[in-house]
């Protein structure tokens, strides 16, 4: 049986990868030349920039993605690096009691307790609350919905689900609770503003980032040296020892369909591939209405393409510096606020900067240099993507004039940086549009909304299309490689339900 797959990036990699390993052919066609999607890395000069990942949820046995990862790649060859402070978040009105207005979120649960209780022992009861909430999530054991898709649960492991309630409870009892309706409660001002500006302003759910620091406590999110390239390499290398094939420079322009079930896809340079299934592996948007030309649809799909029901992740403007400087007493990433706001070309205000400085890893620059890259979150993608498409000198103009005033906030913050900058490269919306397709250059799917249990609405089959699934970093809202891996894993348990075969997570050469 022929399966034939858009988009080579990590969920199109995997979902080959499990595809392989239970007896179907399968192929990927990728529209360019090397794997990973959002997650890559690129060269520019003695640099190597890195646009995806910060930490890898699953990097050692504490979580249960580990065994995912572990599944594809050989999790021994890599080294993580995991840090001490999660980010360092300097307010803007209300200093310490010390004086200092920048808050360490450390990774180790209980130096973090001590911190904040030395900063605030007023609040010492909210404190110990949050840090057990995380230290709840450790002793919970993990449902088997991560390993196996609630798709193709029997009954009887249905019914078993009962003894994960108090996990359930636990995730209700937290649900609701933001970082701003969490703030509230503190009397410290300091910690107040500090988790107001968690994520840099937003309100978020605050699980997204408790889960996540309970696994930083145990060292279960490292950073892989090397960036995100070279992550994505080790699954595509997985992928063809499993005897999958990838057509790179192959773009997709249609879904190929008749009387309602796909039968192939349609290359831009013209060609037809036959298949007996196709999955797309890639943007949402682009593959129902591109792709499919709209046909396939109902209302919670024409809901979610007005954002109705979820609004797309924010795209970011990228900007990538290669420094002739070691930057060793400085923290590896942190937000600071700006005496002014800093004014995008595409509109956006912004209050704060995010820098990320990358001396933690010797292989993205020579030594005795650094690479610094700055995020700024941006809700208006189609601007970068339609002045790319209409005007490339205003466009880059646009990108050079806003990076020059970047490396300004810089040199005043942290000095002696201008005269050191070797290289500047800018990736906007429009570059990750360019070369994913991903809708309103998105860099993760939807954006979780306030109720982070609610269902995806995201379905794996679309409505009155047969032989067809969707599968990638849009099918959970908030994305990230973890909802990659499962939902793919899941994917391929279902079509090998549907054909009769006892899904495997292994292959022979393991």
């Amino acid at each position: 049986m022929k399966i034939n797959i858009i988009g080579a990036g990590i969920s199109g990699l995997t979902a080959g990868c499990y595809l392989q390993m239970n007896g179907f052919e399968t192929e990927i066609f990728e529209k360019q030349s090397k794997p990973g999607g959002l997650c890559t890395s690129w060269k520019a000069g003695e640099y190597t920039f890195d646009g995806c990942l910060h930490w890898l949820l699953g990097s050692n046995q504490s979580s249960p993605f580990y065994k995912l990862w572990s599944e594809l790649i050989d999790m021994d060859s890599i080294r993580f690096i995991n840090h001490d402070v999660r980010v360092d978040i300097e307010v803007k009105d209300n200093p310490d009691k010390f004086g200092d207005k920048v808050f360490h979120l450390y990774t180790d649960l209980e130096i973090l307790e001590k911190y904040m209780t030395d900063l605030a022992p007023r609040d010492h009861i909210l404190i110990k609350k949050l840090i057990r909430s995380m230290r709840k999530i450790q002793k919970y054991e993990i449902p088997p919905m991560i390993e196996t898709s609630l798709k193709v649960l029997s009954l009887k492991q249905k019914i078993g689900m009962i003894k994960y309630l108090p996990l359930l409870l636990f995730m209700l009892k937290w649900k609701n609770t933001t970082n701003y309706s969490f703030a509230r409660k503190f009397q410290d001002p300091f910690l107040k503003e500090t988790f107001q500006l968690l994520f840099d302003g937003e309100e978020m759910p605050l699980l997204i980032i408790t889960i996540p620091l309970a696994f930083f406590d145990k060292k279960g999110t490292g950073y892989p040296v090397g960036g995100s390239l070279l992550f994505a390499k080790k699954i595509e290398e997985k992928y063809l020892s499993l005897g999958g094939l990838i057509q790179y420079q192959s773009g997709v322009k249609q879904i190929i369909t008749e009387n309602d079930v796909t039968t192939g896809i349609l290359l831009e340079d013209g060609r037809e591939i036959g298949s007996d299934i196709t999955i797309s592996a890639g943007d949402w948007y682009s593959t129902v209405f591109t792709l499919l030309n709209g046909k396939y649809v109902n209302r919670v799909i024409l809901e979610l393409s007005k954002e109705k029901i979820l609004q797309v992740y924010y795209s970011i403007v990228l900007i990538s510096l290669g420094i002739s400087r070691t930057f060793k007493e400085q923290s590896h990433f942190f937000r600071f606020p700006l005496d002014n706001d800093l004014v995008s070309p595409d509109g956006t205000r912004y209050s704060r900067v995010e820098v990320q400085i990358y001396n933690f890893d010797p292989t993205l620059a020579p030594e005795g240099k650094t690479v610094v890259s700055v995020s700024f979150y941006t809700r208006n993608g189609d601007y970068w993507i339609d002045l790319h498409h209409s005007d490339r000198d205003h466009y880059n103009k646009c990108k050079a004039d806003f990076a020059f005033r970047v490396i300004e906030i810089l040199e005043k913050k942290l000095g002696d940086i201008k005269e050191k900058v070797e290289i500047v490269d800018v990736a906007t919306p429009a570059t990750f549009f360019r070369f994913t397709n991903n809708w309103k250059g998105s860099t993760q799917g939807w954006l979780p909304g306030k109720n982070i249990m609610a269902n995806s609405p995201v379905d794996l089959e679309l409505p009155g299309l047969e032989n067809f699934y969707f599968a990638s970093h849009w099918s959970i809202p908030g994305g990230g490689l973890p909802v990659v891996i499962k939902t793919s894993r899941d994917l391929a348990q279902v079509i090998c339900k549907k054909y009769n075969k006892m899904f495997t997570g292994k292959s022979d050469d393991r």
